[in-house]
């Protein structure tokens, strides 16, 4: 019990420590105009700097990531089908099939796939 506490209290410190130096060293500067405007050779910018935003681009890269989840997921169930029981496996296999089937549908009809409209 005691090297609980013991632990315990070296993390607290070490992370209040921590953070009192990060908020000491981290001073906001006083932001004006003139520091906050991008430069370009001294003279004012033609345009804006601050490219819009695609949410398209956003939505492809959410489904990609959702994809590589999906595949972490079903890689081990390939193996685990061995040892377990098929009826389980066959049964939690097919759902997780069919919530991705049902996922991919409800994107497509909301028009997610498409890449110009």
């Amino acid at each position: 019990m005691f090297k609980i506490m013991t632990s315990m209290m070296i993390a607290l410190t070490i992370s209040s420590t921590l953070m009192m130096a990060c908020t000491m060293i981290s001073k906001k500067s006083n932001m004006d105009r003139e520091k906050m405007s991008p430069f370009e050779c001294g003279f004012d910018p033609m345009s804006s700097s601050r490219i819009p935003f695609s949410l398209q681009f956003f939505l492809i890269a959410i489904l990609f990531l959702i994809f590589d989840i999906e595949i972490v997921i079903i890689l081990p169930m390939i193996m685990t089908m061995k040892t377990s029981n098929l009826m389980t496996w066959s049964m939690t296999s097919s759902i997780f099939i069919m919530v991705l089937i049902a996922g991919l549908y409800y994107e497509w009809k909301n028009g997610m796939l498409e890449w110009a409209k």
